[in-house]
């Protein structure tokens, strides 16, 4: 059967150029054009913001790199990120635009499929830090991919080829982002229901809570 299109956005969770992170997420970014998705690689210097301050979003507004952000999440069906392990928790960086462009409307997680993985030269691959970072995504109505993919010893990990040299993990790897692409392809073209998403379970659609959103259900794609 023909594969219908979808976009995904691809970056690594490190500042650092040529980072172990930056590394996987282009091994994602080839898993996922082999596949036949429409890959937008970005990196996470394209979204870096000072930190977040109320004062200075209501005098100067969002800063460029939470509106970078906020538009490849806009334009792409789902997003991959490769985020390292900062003491048990997500880059700072990483969190720091997440806040950033949530800020925004419409709020650009909402919704989006997303997938996620690590890698570390620790035996854990960096897997505590993903825990802390589905919070926030999921909070915001990501729907967050259940299996992530972290890669223990990613110091010595990769080939010449830039590919995982342990062929057994490059299987599983492989396999993963198949699944996740065909979970973006099916709940792109073949969706059964939306959702109404607001900030807290029970809340109900208020002016004063700017980041509320209701969507309608497609009652077509429903039938």
């Amino acid at each position: 059967m023909q594969r219908q299109p979808v976009s995904i956005l691809v970056f690594g969770g490190a500042l650092r150029a040529d980072s172990l992170n930056d590394r996987l997420a282009t091994l994602a970014a080839m898993a996922a054009e082999e596949i036949g998705a429409t890959v937008h690689r970005a990196t996470m210097r394209e979204f870096d913001c000072p930190s977040y301050d109320g004062d200075d979003e209501r005098e100067s507004g969002i800063p460029a790199g939470a509106q970078a952000f906020a538009k490849q999440l806009n334009e792409n069906d789902a997003f991959i990120i490769a985020s390292p392990e900062y003491n048990a928790s997500m880059p700072g960086c990483l969190k720091n635009a997440i806040d950033w462009a949530s800020r925004m409307k419409p709020q650009p997680f909402n919704g989006k499929q997303a997938c996620l993985l690590s890698a570390s030269p620790s035996m854990v691959g960096g897997n505590r830090g993903l825990w802390s970072l589905r919070v926030p995504l999921e909070h915001l109505g990501a729907r967050v991919y259940p299996d992530m993919f972290s890669l223990a010893q990613a110091h010595q990990a990769f080939n010449e080829a830039g590919r995982i040299a342990n062929d057994l993990l490059q299987k599983r790897f492989d396999t993963m982002m198949r699944c996740f692409i065909d979970l973006v392809e099916a709940a792109k073209h073949y969706p059964g229901l939306k959702k109404e998403w607001v900030e807290f379970l029970g809340e109900h659609p208020n002016a004063a809570t700017n980041r509320t959103e209701i969507v309608a259900m497609d009652k077509s794609a429903a039938a």
